[in-house]
Order: C-alpha cells, then structure tokens, then sequence
C-alpha cells in the first residue's frame, strides 16, 4: 500500500468526522506567539464545507481574513474604542455624545452581539425601534454614524471582515428650515436686550454671528479694542462629569432607579424633562454625584476646527459699547471684593463666573417674547441672522464665509436664507434686461386752420 501524500504547505484539510458533519481545516499563518494559525468550519454537506474553506481562504490569500481569537462583542468593541481610540482624536464635547448614544443606543440595542456575528439586519432593527420609541431621525442618523465608525477601525483592525453599517441605509434626514430675523426683528430684539446688562452679548451672536459657545467663552486678553479685533481662541462648554472613583456602580448606588415612575407621578411633575429614565442593572451613570468626579461642569475649551480660531473684525459701533461694558464690569469686580472668581471672560455674572449656557438660552427666548417675535432657534436668532442680513448688505459669499469662520462656501450658503421682496427686486431688474421696452406713447395735436369766413360759407351751403 502506498503511503498517503504530504500536503502542501498551507493547505486545507476536509473531512468526515465520526460526529456525521463535514470538517475543514484552514491554516492561515503564524500566531503572535509562534504556533500556527487554524482555522476550523464545518457543515453537514462536502459541498458546503469546501464552499466555506475557499472563502476563508480568499480572504487569507488577500491579506483580508481577521485576526485569530475570539471577537468582542458590540458594547466590549465600543467601550474599547470611545477609551482608547476616539478620545485621543475627539473634542471632549463630541467624545460626550458619542458615549451617551452609546449608553443609551447602541450598547441596549445590540451590544451582545459578537462583532464578528453582527448582520445588517441587526443594525435596522435598532433603527426601526429608536424610531418607533419617538426619536427623531437625526438622533438615529447620528447613532448610525457613530457605529459606523466604530466598526471602520475594528475592519481596518482585521478584527471583522466587512462593516455591515456600509450595508445598511441610515434613516433620511430633511434640513432644518432656517428662520433668521429680519432686519426689523433683529433691531426689535437689541432694543430688548438694550434694558439688560447682557447688552453686548447679544450684539455679538446678532451682529457678528458668534456661535453661543464662542460668544460666552470670549476673554479679555483675546479682544483687541485698539485693532477692534476679536481672537475667538476659546469656548465655554458644559461637559458631562467622569466617574474618578474604582467603582462606577457603586458609588451612584443611592441614585440607582430600576422601577418606572407611576404615569401620575408627582414627585418629578415640576421637572423639565419629566421624570428621569431608569437604570440599567450595570448602570454606571450619576457621576455628578461622585466625590472624586472630574472632566465636567463649566469648562473653557478649544474651538473644533483651525478655521473658527481665525480673528473676526469688530464692527467700529461696538467698540465705545464693549469699553463701557468692561468699566461696569470693574465696578461689578471691586463690589464683589473676594467673591470674586477671575475667569478674565467677557461675559459673566456679578461674582465673575462665566454665564450659564442654560441661563443664557432661557434669556434668548425671554427676549423674544418682550420683542414680540415668533418662537425660533438661538442658532437662527444669531449665526443664521448675520449671515443673511450680510447678504441683503450687498456683502459677498467669500467674504460671509470668512466671517462666519466656515470651512467650505456650501456650508455658508446654507447659513444664508433668501428675502421675498429680495427675489422680487432682482427678477423685476432680470426682466427689464431681457425684454423689450414698450413704444412711449407720442400726444399728437391736430391744429386747424379754418378761418370764422370758410366755417360760414359751408354753413350756407348745406342750408341750400
């Protein structure tokens, strides 16, 4: 009998085992630790089993085929990538949102799932149910593109062959219908906020389309009054507070809620958002209340891009109110002697801490109402409006782009909302260009001569 053949080096094995399933054996190279790599698939039919080794080893061939052990499941892989990965590349409030729709989303919706098992249909399931639970499509496309990303790097990682997220068609969203003031509405709310100490904070989100964040986190050594320039180098932003203790559990342990409030509730009836949202059975949240939290509250950070870091003209009307304004502001800090709290911010309360976002926000819509304008967004009431009011002006896009700070001319162009009356005015000048003007219409007057002797004799003659 001659003896069985030597494989070739790399070369599968498939079988019958004693069990009645089909085996392949599918070596794939040299593990980290020397040993080699070996990959095992089974099926109930040869077919099948061949079909699932060549596509194992097509991947090895094409350097594509994930690295041996066994994979992590969703919430491992996230909590691994916000940790270790996101958050040495993310703006600590973007790192904020991306841990809470993982808390809130993703981990409840598929965080058991392998990664290596995840499907499409997993991802869309997800999706339908945020969608019927009342989130808006934004908040889903978000949470869409999070996990996306995610899964890119544990791909780009060899951790998964494919990012089924690129499979999966994230809801639609419609783009928010800017509503900007007119002029007679922005010059209505100035004279509002004219009776209050925050005068100026509104004339630069108005006038000069700061961002909320930007406006409140300007500081002294950043303004340049004699140059009547602004160096918008910081924001103020209210980040989420982190956990500083060994145990994250443990320690919100007396704020823990596991039962729903009762639907007539009494206790959170005077709570803005209703009642709080229960807790996990892992619930590591209520780190507000940890006495060795860190990284939150009030916090004065970079701004996102190179670009909104660029300095911004100060219009010349501004400069005699910014310098009053830092006089009062003297005054304000010698009457609070040593409660006073240096942040050298531009805008503060009467203890010289910065404003609160919050507070700041609920001055916007209580200034709407004294103004008598309709209901809208700070982000309309400020950003939106400079860059339409700066377009009625006559004023370029390029030059609306550079003072708005935006990275592309597409994203100004959104922040620009046409006029009615504007359109009507510039088709009434298309017309004239194009068509022909009417004939002006010429008086003609007849003059006659007939003299009181010629008007007799015809007279007589029609007597005959």
């Amino acid at each position: 009998m001659s003896p069985r053949p030597k494989k070739l080096n790399m070369e599968s094995s498939i079988y019958e085992g004693s069990d009645g399933w089909w085996h392949g054996r599918v070596t794939m190279g040299v593990k980290d630790d020397g040993s080699y790599d070996r990959r095992h698939r089974r099926a109930k039919t040869e077919p099948e089993v061949r079909r699932k080794v060549r596509e194992l080893e097509d991947l090895r061939d094409k350097g594509r085929a994930p690295k041996a052990g066994r994979k992590p499941t969703v919430a491992a892989w996230m909590e691994t990538y916000l940790t270790d990965i996101a958050s040495l590349k993310l703006k600590p409030r973007s790192l904020d949102d991306y841990w809470s729709k993982t808390r809130n989303d993703i981990v409840p919706g598929i965080g058991r799932h392998r990664l290596d098992k995840l499907a499409p249909e997993h991802l869309e399931k997800m999706y339908r149910a945020m969608l019927d639970e009342g989130h808006a499509p934004s908040h889903v496309l978000k949470v869409h593109r999070i996990l996306s990303r995610a899964l890119k790097i544990a791909h780009r990682r060899r951790m998964i062959v494919e990012n089924v997220a690129t499979l999966v068609d994230p809801p639609s969203v419609d783009e928010t219908e800017a509503n900007p003031f007119t002029t007679d509405e922005a010059k209505a709310f100035l004279q509002a906020a004219a009776k209050r100490p925050s005068f100026m904070r509104w004339c630069v989100g108005v006038g000069m389309g700061f961002r909320q964040g930007e406006t409140l986190g300007l500081r002294w050594p950043y303004v340049d009054l004699e140059g009547e320039l602004f160096h918008p180098q910081w924001q103020l932003q209210r980040l989420t507070w982190r956990h500083g203790c060994n145990d994250p559990h443990a320690c919100g342990d007396r704020l823990h809620r596991f039962e729903p409030c009762l639907p007539d509730c009494g206790t959170h009836k005077n709570y803005t958002r209703g009642c709080p949202q229960t807790c996990t059975k892992t619930c590591t949240r209520h780190a507000s209340a940890c006495p060795e939290r860190k990284g939150g509250g009030l916090v004065f950070t970079r701004p996102k891009t190179k670009k909104s870091t660029n300095p911004v003209p100060i219009p010349p009307p501004f400069v005699p109110y910014l310098r009053e304004h830092k006089a009062r502001q003297e005054g304000m800090r010698a009457a609070a002697g040593e409660q006073w709290q240096e942040h050298k911010a531009v805008f503060t309360r009467p203890d010289g801490r910065p404003l609160d976002p919050r507070a700041d926000w609920e001055e916007f819509k209580d200034l709407l109402k004294e103004a008598g304008i309709d209901d809208r967004r700070l982000y309309d009431g400020s950003r939106h409006t400079a860059g339409t009011i700066l377009n009625e002006l006559g004023v370029d896009m390029p030059t609306i782009m550079e003072i708005l700070r935006h990275t592309q001319i597409s994203q100004t162009r959104r922040y620009v909302k046409g006029r009615s009356h504007l359109s009507k005015d510039a088709m009434r000048r298309m017309g004239e260009a194009f068509m022909p003007q009417p004939e002006p219409a010429i008086e003609t007057t007849i003059e006659t001569t007939d003299s009181r002797t010629a008007r007799a004799r015809r007279r007589r003659r029609r007597l005959r």
